[in-house]
């Protein structure tokens, strides 16, 4: 099986950082592979310092001498030419966990923002976890309710970085019950597909826009595009939502999924 090139690193959070540690070493691995420049993200994050100092622990256990941490915690930060220069020498941006509006909030329309775009054009690899996963996509979650019936009150659409074309990332998915609030993000929009990512779990997008599962838990593609009845544009905000014919694909460690074509495979 051709894997093709890795260009994005989409972890559903609380990946193991003490055992295997299978997500995280796939990380390391990709990096080394290239000339080992990580730059660790911890933009999304409140308590950056404490953030940072875990996965800078982490991957120097697994080999990674060149790292640097992006410290933005506003948007003059990300004005600076240091922090710029950074994104330009990098190998691999990893985004940490926290809330995902900080990172687009902080970053959109300044140079940083720019020059990841920039960055990633030309191969530069990127990845996220938690927060960090949600902004990878055109159309990000920002906020949302998992618990109680899905409605539109209950959901909100942001900007993401747009990584990840034609998709809506979510990720703490089962452990947070999630399914609800992806299919009021598909009932949306129906033309993308909604992909919720359990923790410790991570799909790894190729340059063939296609990505393989790894890690322990599970990965769910819903896929609205032939939906037959969508009511939602009819419903009250507090109205629990309607659609039929949403298409559920179930995928693990072994499988693969062809977001072009929309179609999963075995590996």
């Amino acid at each position: 099986m051709n894997l093709g090139k890795t260009r994005l690193i989409i972890i559903g959070g609380a990946e193991d950082k003490k055992n295997n540690k299978v997500i995280l070493k796939e990380i390391s691995d990709t990096v080394l592979r290239k000339k080992g420049n990580l730059v660790i993200a911890p933009t999304a994050s409140q308590i950056p310092d404490e953030i940072e100092n875990i996965y800078l622990n982490v991957f120097k256990e697994l080999g990674i001498e060149k790292i640097k941490v992006l410290s933005i915690k506003n948007r003059s930060d990300a004005y600076k030419e240091e922090n710029i220069d950074m994104i330009k020498n990098a190998d691999l941006v990893f985004f940490t966990g926290g809330d995902q509006l900080r990172i687009t909030s902080i970053l959109g329309g300044t140079p940083i923002y720019k020059e990841l775009n920039e960055r990633f054009a030309n191969g530069c690899i990127f990845a996220g976890t938690s927060a960090g996963a949600s902004v990878m996509s055109e159309v990000m979650i920002s906020h949302g309710d998992g618990k109680n019936a899905p409605t539109k009150k209950g959901i909100g659409l942001s900007p993401g970085l747009g990584f990840i074309e034609n998709c809506i990332i979510d990720q703490h998915f089962e452990e947070r019950g999630r399914i609800g609030r992806l299919m009021t993000s598909i009932a949306q929009n129906p033309q993308k597909l909604g992909i919720g990512i359990d923790e410790d779990t991570a799909i790894i997008v190729n340059d063939q826009n296609k990505f393989r599962v790894i890690g322990s838990g599970a990965v769910y593609v819903l896929d609205g595009a032939n939906c037959t009845e969508n009511k939602i544009s009819f419903q009250s905000i507090e109205e629990v939502i309607a659609i039929f014919g949403v298409q559920l694909h179930l995928l693990n460690n072994k499988c693969i999924f062809d977001i072009t074509n929309r179609k999963p495979e075995l590996a």
